[in-house]
Parts: C-alpha cells; sequence; structure tokens
C-alpha cells in the first residue's frame, strides 16, 4: 500500500530508549519527528562548514534520490525538496507571514525526500541501505541512535552525516502500536546558508504561529 510523502523514490550519542510516544496518536509522533528535523537543520548552521562549488543543491538532491530509489524505498508522491515541480502543480502563494518567509529561505538551503504513510514491509532494512549508499558517496556517518517505541517492535531511528560543508538528517520512524505508520526522511541543508538566517527567522521557523508578536 502507497502513502503521501515528498519526494520521487520508491518502493522533518547512539543509545537505544524505552518508547515515549506509546499511547500518542500518529499525528503527535509526525508532529514530534518533524520538529526534531527542523530544530537540527537549523543548528546545522551553526558550525564552520564550507561547500565547495563542485558539491551543491542539485548534486545533495540527486545523491538522496538516487540513494532512496536505489534502496527499494516506499514511493512518495507529492513534490520532491529541491527536486522538479511537476506540471500543472499549484504555484506556491507568496509568502505573508515571518514564518512563510524564513522558511521559504530556509528551503532555499536545504533539499530532502520523506515519505508519511502506511507502514511498509522492509523499509527499516531499507532505509539502512540507503544510509549505506550515502556513505559509499562519501557522506560521512557522525551519529546514530535508535529507540524503542513501542511493545510491538516500532522503533525510531536517527542518523546525522555530513559532506563537504553539508549536514543531512535521516530518520526512519515506525510505529506499530495504534495506527500503524512509517515516518522516513532524508533532509540536508548546507551549512554556510542555514547560518545566513537570522536569530529572528530562526525563532520564527521554531514558532507556533508563524508570526512573532
Amino acid at each position: 500500500m502507497r502513502g503521501r510523502g515528498t519526494g520521487r523514490g520508491r518502493a522533518q550519542g547512539p543509545g537505544r530508549g524505552q518508547g515515549r510516544d506509546r499511547g500518542r496518536g500518529p499525528g503527535a509522533g509526525a508532529a514530534a519527528v518533524a520538529g526534531v528535523t527542523l530544530v537540527a537543520l537549523l543548528g546545522a548552521g551553526c558550525g564552520p562548514g564550507t561547500a565547495t562549488p563542485a558539491f551543491g543543491r542539485t548534486a545533495a538532491h540527486d545523491e538522496i534520490v538516487a540513494a532512496v530509489e536505489g534502496a527499494g524505498l516506499p514511493e512518495s508522491a507529492l513534490p520532491e525538496i529541491g527536486g522538479p515541480t511537476p506540471s500543472g502543480a499549484t504555484p506556491r502563494p507568496t509568502p505573508s507571514t515571518d514564518r512563510e518567509r524564513a522558511a521559504e529561505r530556509a528551503a532555499a538551503c536545504s533539499t530532502g525526500w520523506q515519505y508519511i504513510g502506511p507502514v511498509a514491509e522492509g523499509s527499516r532494512a531499507g532505509f539502512d541501505k540507503a544510509v549505506a549508499a550515502l556513505t559509499g558517496k562519501r557522506w560521512n556517518q557522525t551519529q546514530r541512535q535508535v529507540e524503542k517505541l513501542d511493545e510491538k517492535g516500532g522503533t525510531s531511528v536517527s542518523v546525522t552525516l555530513d559532506k563537504q560543508g553539508w549536514t543531512m538528517y535521516a530518520r526512519h520512524h515506525s510505529a506499530r502500536q495504534g495506527l500503524s505508520m512509517d515516518i522516513i526522511s532524508f533532509q540536508a541543508s548546507e551549512n554556510s546558508c542555514m547560518a545566513k538566517l537570522t536569530d529572528k527567522e530562526r525563532e520564527s521557523l521554531l514558532g507556533d504561529d508563524g508570526e512573532q508578536p
């Protein structure tokens, strides 16, 4: 069964903890993963990394998509982050809030792929295979964390990688208790580009209302 997500691949210190999502609905799990990814991407710009002209957003995007497709991960049906916009797609509206404007600037520094949908058999193995493919493209894995979500085998895996001034956060979040679902994402950002966001823009992205008082 196919779900909807972002991308064109096919089918947001290491340790193991006990599930903190037990008893929550699937929306809470998705929001938690997206929030962690956003905080991590904002933090990536604080480092000293600088990208070389030979490796940029297009190259990072192509490597993510190739790794996802090669690993046989579930198909995502929505436009890719940093990829081509499908013909007939509705144009994005002009940003009208602080948060929307900051999000547009952050998006220009980033690329990625995401799937959110029903549990896909073998997706965890596919995720590990995609990470291995990325390390084969000289993405350096700097951190890996695995967390137990529930008593039915649900897990959350987070991997951090870097390459030539870029930082990537790869996540596989599979809940098996309640309404089962998979959230799989590979999000990369250029450190020097993210560092140009102002403190106000960062606060706006992390805020709840989108507009600062």
